[in-house]
Formats: C-alpha cells, sequence, structure tokens
C-alpha cells in the first residue's frame, strides 16, 4: 500500500488523474491495462455501483500480477465503512466528492493518502485543520479556474486537483494549472462512455498520451 508522499509524487509527476467506473469486470480490467500503456502510473477507480468492490479486488489482483508501479486509488467514498472495506481490498488512496472528518482521521492514522471533494474555503480550512494534504476541486466546472487562483495564497501548503469540467484540450488545461493547480482529474472528458461502449481502447490510449504530452509542455 503506498504512502502518502508517494501517492503525491506519482499523481504530481503526471499531473492528471485519470477516473472510470465499470460495471464490466472485463473491460474495468481491459481500461487499467490500456492506460498504463499509455504510460499512467496512478488511476481512481471510483466506487459508483454494485459491482464496484468485487470489480476493484480484481483490479488490484490484476495490478499486483502485471502492472508494476501502478497506485489504484478508490473514489466517491462518503463513509467510514466504505473507506475500510477499501483499505481492506488494497486501495492505494481515497478521493471523495465531499469531505468526511472519519474518513479523513482513519485513513491519516494509516498513513495512507485522502483527498476530498471542496467547493469553500470553509470545507478546505475544515480538511487541512485534519491533515489532509491534497484537495479535489469539486465540482470544478461550477467553481472554475478563477476560484482557485482567488484562494490559491490563503492555502500555500496544499495541494490542489480539480475534477469535472477539465477538457482534454490545451487551453483548458493550461488555464487551471497557470491558475495554481497541481494536478487535473480526467473523467468522462477522457474517457467518454462512448469510447467505453465502442470498446475504442486504441482511442484512449493515444488521447491520454496526448493529454501526458499536452501537461508536460505546458509545466515547461
Amino acid at each position: 500500500m503506498s504512502t502518502i508522499q508517494n501517492s503525491i509524487e506519482v499523481i504530481l509527476k503526471q499531473g492528471m488523474l485519470p477516473l472510470y467506473f465499470n460495471a464490466d469486470e472485463n473491460k474495468s480490467v481491459t481500461l487499467l491495462k490500456t492506460l498504463y500503456n499509455a504510460g499512467i502510473r496512478a488511476v481512481e477507480y471510483t466506487n459508483r455501483g454494485p459491482e464496484a468492490i468485487s470489480n476493484f479486488k480484481k483490479l488490484i489482483e490484476v495490478r499486483n500480477g502485471e502492472l508494476p508501479g501502478m497506485l489504484l486509488g478508490i473514489g466517491t467514498i462518503k463513509n467510514l465503512v466504505q473507506a475500510e472495506t477499501y483499505y481492506l481490498a488494497g486501495a492505494d488512496f481515497f478521493i471523495s466528492p465531499g469531505f468526511v472528518p472519519e474518513v479523513a482521521s482513519f485513513l491519516i492514522g494509516k498513513e495512507v493518502l485522502y483527498a476530498p471533494g471542496c467547493m469553500t474555503p470553509t470545507e478546505i480550512i475544515a480538511a487541512e485543520n485534519a491533515g489532509v494534504k491534497f484537495i479535489k476541486l469539486f465540482p470544478g466546472n461550477i467553481l472554475g479556474p478563477d476560484f482557485m487562483s482567488g484562494i490559491k495564497d490563503v492555502f500555500p501548503e496544499l495541494i490542489f486537483m480539480p475534477t469535472g469540467g477539465v477538457d482534454t484540450t490545451s487551453q483548458s488545461i493550461e488555464t487551471w494549472f497557470n491558475a495554481g493547480v497541481s494536478a487535473v482529474g480526467m473523467g468522462s472528458k477522457l474517457i467518454s462512455k462512448k469510447v467505453m461502449q465502442d470498446e475504442a481502447y486504441d482511442t484512449i490510449e493515444e488521447e491520454t498520451k496526448r493529454v501526458l504530452e499536452l501537461i508536460k509542455t505546458i509545466r515547461a
């Protein structure tokens, strides 16, 4: 299981965090391998359906056997029971749509990264005071880069990543990075329902490689 610092380093190095859920175990596995082949070393699988836990355990099994260096995190964690379940399943890091104090306490005590979703300075302060280092700005499409610019100086010690509303275009990504984020969460804009239905894994691999290169260029 990854430490807080290691998880942060891997996510920040790639500059993006792909996230997805698919009820189909085989599609979930194939997509994980596709992202790995594209150069991704940290992925958020979202806890968004009854199949999520069994699929996640399968992903961990595949990762352990075939994908060295891949960190597998779990998203959409909303309570302590879910956090405990996925901790036992081997999740490397945890992401929530909101800040859940008891989840923060449990995971930080285990030296595991917890990134809560926040959309107000009050929530960010509460998370920071609980020991959180990494904040998911959510929903990013509502908050926008201007929000990030406005609060950045108030939270110099925190790492920020928007999720929702980040396009795969150079303009969208560059605007966010210029505003002060350290990574961007990429869900349906990178892994759309259509490409998953079509099982267009080559398209996903190429697009992921393109976005990774884009982020390198923007940072340079």
